[in-house]
């Protein structure tokens, strides 16, 4: 087994690759929220995916006309991501993701913080925008319930998954 695979994920869920963006990375339908699509794509920045950032663009972005800009950002080097918070859009098919991400760029740490908003098409999440901010967000500390729906997004209760 790789080193990666046993290795913590890079989008700081604190779970193991395998177990988290691997397999959306595999299969972009294994999202199953905007947060783990997010988090798979702030993944594959750090793994240096272009083909799975670009394909996880909403068709409206004409991402595969930007590629090369895309593949200069996901060459950066990026340190860390902090889910702020999730919300619901105007429908199942809509979903907004805060997110603080850093990165170093001639020797110094940078920081930008975005609202992503995801949309659902055939079953699968695509980013189609997002809302920059000019100043890091605070990252609230999501108290879960052992009754909650669990949240890496499996359907099941956080006792029966994650928190057991």
């Amino acid at each position: 087994m790789s080193e990666l695979a046993t290795s913590l994920c890079r989008c700081h869920s604190q779970k193991a690759y395998q177990d988290c963006c691997k397999p959306i990375h595999t299969d972009p339908k294994c999202a199953l929220t905007p947060e783990q699509l997010m988090r798979a794509r702030y993944c594959a920045h750090e793994l240096r995916l272009v083909d799975f950032v670009v394909h996880t663009y909403h068709s409206s972005c004409n991402a595969i006309t930007e590629a090369d800009a895309i593949a200069e950002s996901v060459h950066g080097e990026w340190k860390k991501l902090e889910v702020v918070s999730t919300e619901p859009g105007k429908d199942d098919n809509e979903g907004y993701v805060t997110f603080n991400a850093y990165f170093i760029e001639d020797k110094r740490q940078y920081s930008f913080t975005e609202k992503s908003r995801f949309v659902r098409e055939d079953d699968q999440w695509f980013y189609i925008d997002g809302e920059m901010y000019d100043y890091p967000l605070p990252v609230k500390k999501r108290e879960i319930g052992r009754n909650d729906p669990c949240t890496c997004g499996s359907g099941k209760k956080y006792k029966k998954c994650c928190g057991s």
